[in-house]
Order: structure tokens, then C-alpha cells, then sequence
């Protein structure tokens, strides 16, 4: 059974409710659709389950569902936490609105509370630098290094491989923070999604499905940030205007190459200079404004979904695998244990996914 998340490819747990599907420790499902999702605890996106096993890990997740006493719902949402600590959400029929805050607004919610944790962490760390330097008399030294410090904790190391991705042309691809910045969007000859990626000693242009494939794995990482509520709203009402997932991502490849101007490539001039230096982080993928880098990821999430439910579950589960085998390359991409485990006492030892959702880097070898 598959147990690696499809985007960021960090393990996604296990829980002991669930017998028949005993992975992740929060869990989506809607069972008039026959749908049921695992929720990352690392970049908490919604992983959707291909396997034929989820029918009775929904039954399952339904009975648990009901027979849990904490548990806090609307009239078509709801949220339980059952005995081992699984959290559960039972999706029933909301409108478009209600799915999305529940389902995005929580994880770009908890996402930008994790942010602006490490970056708050961060720059505590590097005050204490300050003060040191002020007290041994070299304020101007320490005043660079702060403030080059301070911009590479929020915006985060050109250098850092961001993602790694499996692509049909050209097998696996580095892809570091600056190359975000050298990417660009835009419309391939028969109306479709295409992106331009840079990528460690290479560039390549992909279209259609493995252009949304790649761009939903790309574009959490320009959105590491997640969004405020009304930063979320207004990103579902771009893709409700539009009618829909498909509508937003047809109007989007129209427009995309003006905002999405990629960064000459610099080369050597990166080194040694922070990443949010002279509007750096405004080219690119980062060019595209809030609203439509939220609204981006979600369309992408929903095609992928909407076409997985209609029966092309083949490429879903070939994701699956191929997530697998990147993350037994990985090991060195993301921030070793013992910074997380430092954040979970700094939190008091409690994960954010206690609370209930809202309605409305590490340099490469």
C-alpha cells in the first residue's frame, strides 16, 4: 500500500482505525462520491486514494465517523478526532465555497501558520546574532549579515532543491528555489497548460498532462506561504467566474506568459545573494499574482481528481508509484527530523491538526 505523499513525497503517516486502509493519520472522504483522501502532516495537501480498497475504508471511516463523540460539523462538513488520534472529515454536499475553505482554507491556513513559525523562529535567532555584534561593538559587519540572513529566512535560499520530479522526456529533474523564478507559463498549440521549466543543468518545455502534473508539484513551492482567508476567497472566486477547474486553467494559459516573465539566467551571480535581493522573487512563477497562484493549485488539484473519478485511475496510481521511488532519492531534500522535532516542542508538543479547519530549506550537496 502506498504511503508516500504524491506532491512533496515526505511519509504520510499511519493510524490504526482503519484496518483496511491504515495509512495517514488524517483522513478526507466523501462516500456518496467514493472518494477518500490522506492529508499530508508535511505539506498538507490531499493525496487521493486509488486503490479499490478505499470502498470499505470508507464504510469504515463512516462508522467511525458517526460513533465519535469530538466531533464538530455543518450541515454538509464535518471533523472528528476517533481514540488513536485519527482525524477524520466527512464530506457530505457542500457548494464550491464551503469544500474550499474547508479543504483549502485549512491547508493553506495551517501551512502559512508553519511559515511564519519557522520564519519568526528564525528571526529571533538572528536578532540574538544582532545584539551580540552590538555588544561587541561591530554593528556594521553584523547589520550585512543580518539583513541577508533575515531575507534568506523569508524568502528562503536560492540554492535549496525545492522538488524533484520524474518527467517522460528526460527521467528526474532537480529543480531549486531560483529555477522558480525561470519558469515560466504558457498555452500549448491545441489550447492546453504548458510550462517552461528550468531545472539543474537543463531547461524543457512541457505541455498538456504532464505540464499540470509538474505544475501542481512546482507551484506549493511559490505558494509556501498558504494565504489568508480573504486571499483564498478571492482565489475561489476566480475559478468559480470561470466556471469551474477547467474554465480557470483555460483563461489562465491566455494571460500566464504576462505574468510569468522568467528571470535571465544569472548563472554565478547567485551565489552569495539572497533571494528576495533587487525583486528576485517577483519573476516567474512568483510574477503571478496571489490570488491565481492559490487559485492555480487548486484548479490543478481538481482536474487531476476529476479525472482520476472518470476513470483514467491508471495515472493516478502510476503517480502513486512514481512518488514512491522519488522519495527513496530524497532524503537529503527536505529539513532534517531534529528541526521538526524542535518546532513540535516549541508548539507545546501539539500538531495544528487538533484544531479545526477555518471556514470561510535546506542547501543541496
Amino acid at each position: 500500500m502506498y504511503s508516500t505523499c504524491l506532491f512533496c513525497n515526505r511519509p504520510l503517516g499511519a493510524n490504526e482505525a482503519l484496518e483496511t486502509f491504515p495509512v495517514g493519520k488524517r483522513l478526507a472522504f466523501d462516500a456518496a462520491k467514493g472518494r477518500l483522501w490522506v492529508v499530508c502532516p508535511h505539506c498538507e495537501r490531499w493525496n487521493l486514494s486509488p486503490l479499490d480498497e478505499r470502498w470499505e475504508a470508507i464504510e469504515q471511516a463512516e462508522h467511525l465517523y458517526r460513533d465519535s463523540r469530538r466531533r464538530v460539523a455543518t450541515d454538509n462538513i464535518g471533523l472528528a478526532k476517533v481514540p488513536d488520534g485519527t482525524t477524520l472529515i466527512r464530506i457530505g454536499t457542500p457548494m464550491r465555497p464551503e469544500f474550499a475553505a474547508w479543504r483549502y482554507g485549512d491547508q493553506f491556513g495551517r501551512r502559512r501558520r508553519r511559515q511564519m513559525l519557522l520564519v519568526g523562529g528564525g528571526v529571533v535567532a538572528v536578532g540574538g546574532v544582532f545584539a551580540v555584534g552590538a555588544w561587541a561593538g561591530v554593528v556594521g559587519g553584523f547589520w550585512w549579515l543580518g539583513a541577508r540572513a533575515g531575507s534568506t529566512i523569508i524568502n528562503g535560499n536560492p540554492e535549496t532543491v525545492v522538488a524533484r520530479i520524474k518527467t517522460e522526456q528526460i527521467g528526474v529533474v532537480h529543480v531549486r528555489r531560483r529555477h522558480l523564478a525561470e519558469t515560466s507559463l504558457g498555452r500549448s498549440t491545441d489550447g492546453a497548460l504548458a510550462i517552461n521549466l528550468r531545472f539543474k543543468n537543463g531547461q524543457a518545455r512541457f505541455e498538456g498532462r504532464e505540464a499540470e502534473r509538474i505544475a501542481a508539484i512546482v507551484i506549493p513551492k511559490v505558494n509556501r506561504f498558504g494565504g489568508s482567508k480573504e486571499t483564498i476567497a478571492r482565489a475561489v472566486t476566480e475559478i468559480e467566474q470561470t466556471g469551474g477547474a477547467e474554465g480557470f486553467l483555460d483563461q489562465l494559459t491566455r494571460s500566464s506568459h504576462v505574468y510569468t516573465q522568467p528571470r535571465q539566467r544569472p548563472g554565478r551571480r547567485w551565489r552569495g545573494r539572497a533571494f528576495g535581493s533587487n525583486g528576485l522573487n517577483k519573476h516567474g512563477l512568483f510574477g503571478l499574482p496571489g490570488e491565481y497562484r492559490l487559485a492555480l493549485e487548486m484548479a490543478l488539484h481538481e482536474e487531476s481528481e476529476r479525472r482520476a473519478i472518470q476513470g483514467e485511475l491508471g495515472d493516478l496510481e502510476r503517480a502513486w508509484r512514481e512518488a514512491e521511488e522519488i522519495a527513496a532519492i530524497s532524503d537529503d531534500m527536505f529539513v532534517p527530523p531534529g528541526v521538526t522535532q524542535a518546532l513540535e516542542r516549541m508548539r507545546g508538543g501539539q500538531l495544528p491538526h487538533d484544531t479545526p479547519p477555518l471556514a470561510s530549506d535546506i542547501q543541496s550537496s
